[in-house]
């Protein structure tokens, strides 16, 4: 087995794990009341629920899956596969909330599929470096630092679907940022346990990482699902396939011709991933639930 179809077996296998954690922490942090959000916001709630812990449980393992994608195939490969998350969350979000899936979703699921396909197929994805090189790390924390802060800053002043957007959107985005993370620390990784401790990667991932998931919590208590999860879902492929392509070297592989037809394909798995992100969130929010909510 070539490591681009292991890759992408291992990437699928992280979207459906992903997809559980998700619908299941989703209608979890959707049921958490205003006046039970602390200091660190609804994830300061949600910790004591234990369905939460077993969304958390999905999601780590879905991560671990991701990681080993990453540790074979490229960021431009990866993260486009792990759109279909939402494709596995369909049926699953429709069961959770007794209801059964529409047409249009089922549409929508053809055309997320498809597109992601031609992406993956089509696009050829060629791998680059396995880590950013320092000085990449500090002009990418030049512009997208500044970027993160004006994000939360915004957020504290808005209420409802914006705030959720907003939130939705930086949580994409450090979670993006954390994909890339990912892919050196996997490579540090096979060199050794004391290059891992000492690797200044793994320590920025895990204080990266739980800023995400914070932040993720935030937006889904935040008022309006259908507002944070397609910023969310979109911002993490686009953020983490542009630092790939721009600070780790990778590409794709197409001519003129097909790179119509790929700009063409992005352009409908963005599409079709909003759409699907916002019927999901509708389908989780806490009036149309029959059961409390949770990732």
């Amino acid at each position: 087995m070539s490591d681009s179809v292991g890759a992408a077996l291992l990437a699928i296998a992280a979207a459906l794990r992903i997809a559980v954690g998700t619908v299941v922490r989703q209608r979890t942090a959707a049921g958490v009341p205003d006046d039970a959000v602390g200091t660190l916001g609804p994830i300061t709630a949600v910790v004591r629920n234990p369905v939460w812990w077993l969304g958390t449980v999905a999601g780590v393992g879905g991560y671990a899956f991701q990681a080993a994608a990453l540790g074979r195939g490229s960021l431009l490969l990866v993260q486009p596969l792990l759109v279909l998350s939402l494709l596995f969350a369909l049926p699953l979000g429709a069961r959770l909330a007794d209801r059964s899936v529409g047409r249009s979703e089922w549409l929508w699921a053809a055309a997320l599929t498809g597109s992601v396909a031609v992406l993956v197929v089509l696009g050829n994805p060629r791998p680059g470096l396995a880590r950013a090189e320092p000085l990449h790390w500090v002009l990418t924390c030049l512009v997208g630092a500044p970027l993160v802060a004006a994000g939360l800053i915004a957020a504290r002043r808005v209420r409802g679907a914006r705030k959720a957007l907003l939130l939705g959107a930086v949580g994409g985005a450090l979670f993006g940022v954390s994909a890339v993370l990912t892919k050196g620390v996997v490579d540090i990784a096979s060199r050794g346990v004391l290059p891992l401790a000492t690797a200044p990667e793994l320590w920025a991932l895990l204080l990266l990482a739980a800023g995400a998931v914070t932040v993720q919590q935030a937006a889904f208590q935040a008022g309006d699902l259908r507002a944070s999860l397609p910023a969310t879902t979109v911002l993490e492929p686009v953020v983490a396939s542009l630092l790939g392509f721009v600070v780790l070297g990778e590409y794709l592989d197409a001519d003129r011709a097909m790179s119509v037809v790929l700009v063409t394909a992005a352009a409908v798995m963005v599409a079709a991933t909003v759409a699907l992100a916002r019927g999901d969130a509708a389908a989780s929010s806490p009036d149309q639930a029959v059961c409390p909510p949770g990732e």
